[in-house]
């Protein structure tokens, strides 16, 4: 029972430092409604934070400028489009996160020229959603021990 436990709390976690329920990743259901809701400006900045201070990402993410990227942190609720991209950018972190054990190996994984990804960096392939679904794909791969 205690190996259930764990694997519920494990799958229920969300990301230091960003104020989402983790069921918003592991849930379909829970992501819809909360792209629906929109999220804050404020879990805008936690995830630039989380995500090493990375503005650039999501200045090509939200397709703003950098001058305008602090107007977002001031909204109560973003709009879906934004929201999902936020939220979509943040379950490939955090499905990352529980690749390699712990955010510093993951964000460092994302920051890093990978030759899987045609030597890109994982973290510049973020603003598009097939660029997520690529990433993704190689940290399954990982998963399972098909790349190193």
């Amino acid at each position: 029972m205690d190996a259930i436990q764990d694997e519920v709390r494990e799958t229920q976690e969300g990301i230091d430092g960003v104020s989402v329920r983790g069921e918003v990743f592991d849930d379909p259901v829970a992501f819809i409604h909360a792209v629906r809701e929109g999220i804050s400006g404020e879990v805008l900045k936690e995830a630039i934070d989380a995500l090493g201070g990375n503005r650039e990402l999501f200045v090509r993410l939200l397709e703003t400028s950098p001058g305008n990227l602090h107007r977002f942190y001031k909204r109560e609720n973003l709009g879906r489009g934004a929201s999902e991209e936020v939220l979509d950018t943040l379950r490939v972190f955090r499905y990352a996160v529980k690749v390699f054990g712990d955010q510093p190996t993951a964000l460092d994984w994302l920051q890093s020229p990978l030759p899987a990804l045609a030597s890109e960096k994982a973290v510049d392939l973020f603003d598009t959603f097939k660029g997520r679904q690529v990433v993704m794909q190689v940290l399954r791969k990982i998963e399972f021990g098909e790349f190193s």
